[in-house]
């Protein structure tokens, strides 16, 4: 059957409030769907479907205090903390980092798709990664390729709003959360974790603040192993230690080489559209970035050839050559950019 044909019959049934089949033509889709490679809309109508599984429980009418309408006001509690809730289509394709990285991106990918083989055996299976480094160098872009890698949705928090305002309800909105996720089985992405460590430098209740690491002990201890949470971090010594013993897999991000960074070059202009009007000068702007962030030379560079294509365009120039001297300017401006400032040595007496 296509997907016409199975649209065409969810129609029918719907119409003919006939459940059963519904239910069952639409399973059939989400695993035609599955099978033709169009996985984000297998996702969607999956997320959908135990949705409305879930708010039937209590029948075609809500009562107040029903499950679906707790649902409800959990949907809009949440709405402020989940940045996004979305279907990953990154690959191995999209990310440059180390050899290392890859491989464990890679072990942990594989423990998944076998975590059948991994039971069958009584072997445990690895949930929690703990990703950490400079800021730029790649660790939410591998939280993405990891849900995309996987076909899993992706929950995205924003763990500073939840423990900044209301630092009493933390540890009850964190528990909403993973409880959510952990009904779908999918990845929680949490970045800026150094969070709870600047919440225990800077706040008055060191008492509040243990409670809190408490609950994300237990909520990490007690994960379904089908669900994920990915943490990350630029300052994991911020981090309680007790919290980073509980990760499974704790990865750590490097500023690019000189290697990795003309992998980055070449995966910007796989497109074919633009090459540089000096080949050999790039070779010198490589080696000149070596010490700022991949997000730092990708931006740079396609600064770079936005502009030399509006100069292009201005003095009816072919639009394809990249002005490799303003990318050069460019990786200079942001190295500047990103010194830190040195206090000035106080005066002797």
């Amino acid at each position: 059957m296509s997907q016409s044909d199975y649209i065409k019959d969810i129609a029918r049934y719907g119409l003919e409030n006939d459940q059963a089949k519904l239910l069952d033509v639409l399973e059939q889709l989400i695993d035609h769907s599955r099978k033709t490679k169009k996985v984000n809309f297998a996702l969607q109508l999956q997320s959908i479907l135990k949705e409305s599984l879930r708010a039937q429980k209590t029948g075609v009418l809500s009562s107040v205090g029903s499950e679906l309408h707790k649902q409800r006001l959990e949907d809009r509690d949440l709405g402020e903390f989940i940045l996004e809730k979305i279907t990953s289509d990154y690959t191995f394709d999209n990310l440059v980092c180390s050899e290392n990285v890859i491989d464990e991106l890679s072990f942990f990918i594989e423990e998944h798709k076998s975590i059948n083989l991994l039971r069958e055996f009584e072997l445990p299976v690895s949930n929690k990664v703990l990703f950490h480094g400079p800021s730029g160098c790649g660790k939410t872009l591998a939280s993405y390729v990891l849900a995309g890698e996987l076909h899993k949705l992706m929950y995205v928090v924003n763990l500073g709003a939840i423990v900044s305002s209301r630092l009493g309800e933390t540890s009850k909105n964190l528990a909403k959360i993973f409880r959510r996720a952990s009904a779908e089985n999918c990845v929680i992405f949490i970045d800026e974790f150094d969070s709870l460590g600047k919440v225990r430098d800077y706040s008055q209740d060191h008492g509040e603040m243990k409670r809190i690491v408490n609950t994300i002990l237990q909520l990490l201890d007690f994960l379904p192993q089908e669900c994920i949470v990915i943490a990350a971090t630029n300052q994991i010594e911020m981090i309680d230690e007790a919290l980073i013993r509980r990760f499974d897999v704790n990865i750590k991000f490097e500023l690019p080489t000189a290697t990795q960074i003309r992998k980055l070059v070449d995966l910007t202009l796989r497109n074919g559209k633009f090459t540089f009007d000096n080949d050999k000068a790039v070779s010198a702007i490589i080696k000149k970035s070596i010490g700022i962030s991949y997000y730092s030379i990708q931006k740079t560079l396609i600064t770079a050839i936005k502009r030399s294509v509006f100069e292009a365009s201005s003095s009816k120039k072919t639009v394809g050559m990249i002005n490799t001297a303003l990318w050069s300017a460019l990786i200079d401006a942001e190295k500047k950019a990103l010194l830190k400032p040195v206090s000035p040595r106080k005066k002797k007496a």
